[in-house]
């Protein structure tokens, strides 16, 4: 009510202008306050005595003079304006000085004074003494920043669906897609939720790490408990149909494999519209080149780095792999990682061979014109083809460099029909390549990704990867001899259902 009544004198005074206006634009002569109301008022820092104080309200040096304008008799309150423009920069809304507080020389108001500034020390312990005490509350500090993270993170996500309404359009098989997008997400959420909480707040999770210069530069690191060791490490480069692929993704596989002494690091990457093909390439290789010189760090084996792709994953993964062969066998190329420090690569449904997939993709609603924008043209299908460019007799000697390749895919899998792994390992297989092609019966794009690891107990894809990783190392075989069955973490029920209306 005080600061209402001030507002309103003060316009009535002052013409209805701003106390800061006055600074830049002062009253004319007529409107200026006569000598004997203009009165000096010294500021006092908060780490300053009020003896220091006292002593220094003559000097200039040390103090900030301002200009206290009267109200008239008004007995409500004067107006502070600060003739200083440094400190304007820095302005905080203090309480009014009430006409008792002016510095007249009595007794009476210096006692004033003193039982102001006193307060004032008060207040300032009180919020040192409260700062001190939020500064020894770590855990929930902790917590907060957790939350917030995942804030962060969801906010993410709902930017890339946003994205990718946007350019796929919004007619009515979309319309159908993402309500069937949405049935299914429903269908698994009593496994994401159990998952997404051990992502955002298990102390085995290191969460975007930086690996390079670009925003989506970042990685997720599923660390074992078990630390006797250097572990061995798979590199996985999420799915997504290069539109909204997402280093969180691969938490189930990460936290999985982790329970077995693998370490994973989810690779995240620019998606379209953020950049093309060429990007994805450059940011996945990147990720790799970082955890081949840093993964000793974190407790991996440097020696034991395996790469691995899920979907469009897949294929990113294998340009990667294969681009940074081409640049091994070629002369006078500079390289920050090696493709002799890979194991071997392991592609989970994907596809490689883009000239036959152009169509199927766009009769999925992966429409052509948006293909083609994402893979650069179609003059570079060829080129991001992985099958096509080993047969290119003029890259024969990178072809030579590459590791054993183990590709898994599902018989049941529309999303990317299966023989594109067959053609693919029997392509590799004609020029000399180590490579394997591994089907499911009747699996989905996303059972042997998504519902079978919800299914718990045994399953065949994870086994196959595992025995794959653990192979000549005798101790961790005889760990996965004994290893518990996993956990079911959604209802059969759910699953069956969530298989139904899988858009994938």
């Amino acid at each position: 009510m005080i600061i209402s009544k001030l507002k309103k004198h003060t316009q009535l005074r002052l013409g209805c202008q701003s106390p800061f206006s006055l600074l830049l634009s002062p009253p004319k002569a007529k409107n200026m306050p006569s000598q004997s109301q203009i009165l000096p008022i010294t500021h006092v820092r908060p780490n300053q005595s009020l003896d220091s104080a006292s002593s220094a309200m003559p000097s200039a040096t040390t103090t900030t003079t301002t200009t206290l304008l009267k109200a008239g008799e008004d007995p409500l309150a004067r107006l502070l304006i600060s003739s200083s423009f440094e400190d304007e920069k820095a302005i905080s809304i203090k309480p009014l000085i009430p006409r008792s507080s002016s510095y007249i020389a009595t007794k009476g108001t210096i006692t004033g004074a003193n039982s102001y500034y006193q307060k004032r020390r008060r207040r300032i312990a009180s919020e040192n003494s409260l700062s001190s005490l939020s500064n020894s509350s770590s855990p929930r500090r902790s917590f907060g920043s957790k939350v917030g993270h995942a804030a962060s993170e969801t906010l993410l996500m709902t930017r890339l669906s946003l994205k990718l309404l946007r350019y796929l359009g919004v007619g009515y098989r979309w319309i159908t897609k993402f309500l069937a997008l949405g049935c299914y997400a429903m269908l698994l959420l009593p496994g994401f939720l159990q998952v997404g909480y051990y992502y955002f707040f298990s102390s085995n999770v290191r969460r975007s790490v930086v690996y390079g210069d670009q925003p989506r530069n970042r990685l997720d690191l599923y660390l074992p408990k078990s630390t006797d060791r250097p572990k061995p490490v798979v590199a996985f480069v999420t799915g997504g149909a290069w539109i909204i692929g997402y280093k969180a993704w691969g938490s189930l596989l990460g936290l999985q494999l982790a329970e077995r002494d693998i370490m994973v690091a989810c690779i995240d990457y620019r998606n379209f519209p953020q950049g093309t093909i060429s990007d994805m390439v450059k940011d996945a290789s990147q990720g790799i080149s970082f955890l081949c010189n840093n993964v000793a760090e974190y407790g991996g084996d440097p020696n034991r780095i395996y790469l691995m792709g899920q979907s469009a994953g897949a294929h990113i993964a294998a340009c990667a792999l294969l681009e940074q062969a081409i640049k091994e066998a070629g002369e006078g190329e500079s390289t920050s990682w090696s493709v002799s420090q890979i194991k071997a690569y392991f592609g989970l449904s994907g596809g490689y061979n883009l000239l036959n997939l152009v169509d199927h993709f766009h009769n999925r609603g992966l429409y052509r014109s948006i293909f083609l924008s994402i893979m650069e043209g179609e003059e570079s299908l060829r080129r991001f083809s992985p099958e096509l460019m080993v047969q290119d007799p003029d890259i024969k000697n990178a072809v030579s460099l590459l590791p054993p390749i183990f590709l898994f895919h599902g018989t049941g899998d529309y999303s990317i029909p299966s023989d594109a792994s067959k053609t693919f390992a029997e392509t590799l297989q004609r020029l000399g390549v180590k490579a394997e092609s591994i089907f499911y019966e009747g699996k989905t794009h996303t059972d042997v990704f998504l519902q079978d690891p919800m299914r718990g107990g045994k399953d065949d894809m994870f086994e196959d990867l595992v025995a794959i990783i653990h192979a000549g190392d005798t101790e961790a075989l005889a760990k996965d001899s004994v290893a518990p069955p996993r956990r079911r973490i959604v209802p059969e029920f759910m699953l069956k259902l969530a298989r139904s209306v899988s858009p994938f």
